[in-house]
């Protein structure tokens, strides 16, 4: 099976898989005032991570888009995230409204434990949101928090896809790991939680919960590629792992905050699926199939 070497070879090698584009449900995009405090943060990565992170496509939004498209992106689930009260409910009008004039990004909205949680979760739920990001470590929240329990209700019972940010990696946060997050599916079994970067470095504990919980999934983001493979590698038993729940899987990638290009995460999960048990359905499903229908597309 080919790889791709470089961004300018992903969308020949789409094709070569039978596939017209792939789905991304780990991207973001932020409003320009609060991207620029992200890439601050990760211009500062030596001294907040202890390993350099430069930032691969720092571009104006409209670029961004536009490298995406290149790279045979079609639809993809632009991903906002608060780290104080106050500002879920602006970054999910936010997102909304960037969804409604960009068609290849989906609506989604995000959370935090305040009072208003439940009313604009609810909110968001009846305006058609189709993805929600919970990023327990940059908020620095319990995601227990009593706050929370009716908005994860609600998204239970909708079906939408929270993509939540729970384990220790890169950092460990106060709430982060998966025996806190467990609590929150055990009192909502039926919560469709799409673990962040596979909830690294928790990497068996993930698939644990993949197994008891039906709805819970693992994105790819920063997964098996070498700028993570130097402090989180893959267990050894990763592919075995991967042919137990093959469909639930979907790509995700942190584009733009990435320190390598796009192409090198999905020669990674190319990689994975050189394993004959895993192959080409593997692969359409992670890059498309799985992620579409999650996102309802």
């Amino acid at each position: 099976m080919s790889l791709p070497e470089s961004d300018e070879d992903v969308q020949p090698w789409l094709r070569s898989l039978g596939l017209d584009g792939i789905v991304d449900m780990h991207v973001h995009f932020l409003p320009e005032p609060v991207m620029r405090k992200v890439w601050a943060y990760f211009d500062q990565a030596e001294q907040n991570y202890g390993m350099a992170w430069p930032i691969h496509y720092r571009q104006s939004e409209q670029d961004r888009l536009a490298t995406l498209r290149r790279l045979g992106v079609v639809r993809f689930a632009p991903l906002v995230y608060p780290h104080k009260p106050g500002m879920a409910e602006w970054l999910t009008g936010w997102a909304m409204e960037f969804a409604e004039r960009e068609p290849d990004a989906v609506p989604t909205a995000t959370l935090f434990p305040e009072p208003g949680a439940a009313s604009y979760v609810d909110s968001a739920l009846r305006s058609g949101v189709r993805c929600v990001k919970a990023h327990v470590q940059v908020g620095g929240y319990d995601p227990r928090d009593p706050l929370l329990d009716e908005a994860w209700g609600a998204l239970a019972d909708s079906g939408v896809p929270v993509v939540i940010h729970c384990g220790h990696g890169p950092l460990r946060g106060t709430h982060t790991g998966l025996d806190i997050f467990e609590q929150v599916l055990v009192r909502h079994p039926k919560l469709t939680a799409v673990l962040a970067h596979a909830a690294m470095p928790e990497y068996e504990a993930a698939f644990d919960l993949v197994e008891r919980y039906p709805r819970v999934y693992l994105d790819t983001t920063m997964v098996g590629v070498p700028f993570t493979e130097q402090t989180t590698p893959l267990p050894p038993d990763w592919t075995d792992r991967l042919a137990r729940s093959p469909e639930r899987i979907v790509l995700g990638t942190d584009f733009p905050n990435i320190p390598y290009p796009y192409a090198t995460q999905l020669r990674a999960i190319a990689a994975w699926a050189e394993d004959e048990r895993l192959g080409l359905p593997f692969l359409r499903a992670v890059l498309h199939d799985t992620p579409a229908a999650l996102l309802r597309l």
